[in-house]
């Protein structure tokens, strides 16, 4: 009888001690944020800074992963199999769209294996030639490449990637005909075009800017939706001359699925909280901050599944 009641004592502080564990304030420890890409790029940085803001704001730290392998698919798998409680988190960006598409044994499923939480921030491409190339708008760039089909080409920094891709949905809504010369990286495909080898070229602000001012190429264009607060001046390939398209470098995090709606709930209003402090220093990078709610999130990745689904088809891009 005494054994037993001894028993039962010891089994309900157990209970009592897992119920505070299970009670305890999200986050309790550490959480990790994966990056599919190496330190110091565009995606790192990023999530650098939210995750900075996060850590001061929760007083737990949120550590940046990066996973540099397989075209960031390691990253995306390794979260879709880890334990859905919030402290395993991934920078989704275009390539966790695009990859099922290119890749034929990707190991992740974006719509099915994902918890959105919430998007980050927008970044747009910029639409640039070399100033030797005779255009000085999107509308002249396609006369021309009507006038000579095939003939004008652009670079790329691989295969299936974001620019790429951009590429690709300009070529079929403009109707024309633009060669793709692929390079190993963003920073030498725009090499290649100031040094002349091609003439156009998708490629990030921030990249650019700098050259457009010293002369060496000129933008025709951006690739977002709407004029972007941070080059107010540079019209939209939509309203310059391709009505409805629309390219963005977007970032959001996101869970792994089944992780409860109060941790979701909890760090999209976190995040949604400390962007807008945030906000000069992502426009310092070339990018505008995005936020709003996980449903939103969802939604948008689901738009964006769909989109290049159809643009990798045309493209006819695989990636063994």
């Amino acid at each position: 009888m005494q054994t037993r009641f001894y028993l039962s004592l010891v089994t309900c502080a157990l209970c009592l001690g897992y119920g505070w564990a299970v009670a305890q304030p999200y986050p309790a420890r550490p959480v990790r944020v994966l990056v599919g890409l190496a330190p110091g790029g565009g995606t790192d940085t990023y999530a650098r800074l939210i995750s900075g803001k996060l850590t001061d704001m929760t007083g737990q730290q949120f550590i940046v992963d990066n996973r540099p392998s397989a075209g960031g698919n390691v990253a995306g798998e390794t979260v879709a199999r880890s334990t859905p409680d919030g402290y395993t988190l991934w920078v989704a960006t275009p390539t966790s769209v695009i990859n099922p598409h290119l890749f034929k044994d990707i190991r992740y499923d974006i719509l099915k294996d994902f918890a959105p939480v919430v998007q980050l921030v927008n970044s747009q491409f910029v639409l640039s030639v070399r100033t030797s190339v005779p255009v000085n708008s999107v509308q002249e760039l396609i006369a021309m490449a009507k006038a000579q089909p095939g003939k004008l080409s652009y670079a790329s920094s691989g295969v299936g990637s974001s620019n790429h891709l951009a590429g690709e949905l300009f070529k079929s809504m403009a109707g024309i005909n633009l060669a793709h010369i692929p390079y190993k990286g963003a920073g030498p495909a725009l090499n290649a075009v100031l040094a002349g080898e091609v003439g156009i070229i998708f490629s990030s602000s921030a990249s650019v800017i700098g050259h457009a001012k010293a002369g060496r190429v000129r933008i025709l264009g951006m690739t977002g939706v709407k004029r972007t607060p941070i080059a107010p001046d540079i019209p939209t390939i939509a309203e310059a001359g391709v009505p409805g398209y629309s390219v963005l470098g977007w970032y959001g995090l996101v869970a792994p699925a089944k992780t409860p709606k109060a941790v979701i709930e909890k760090l999209n209003a976190a995040v949604n909280k400390g962007l807008p402090e945030l906000r000069e220093r992502y426009a310092s990078l070339g990018a505008d901050i995005a936020g709003g709610t996980a449903a939103e999130f969802g939604a948008f990745i689901k738009a964006e599944h769909e989109k290049w689904a159809k643009v990798v088809k045309i493209a006819g891009a695989k990636v063994e």
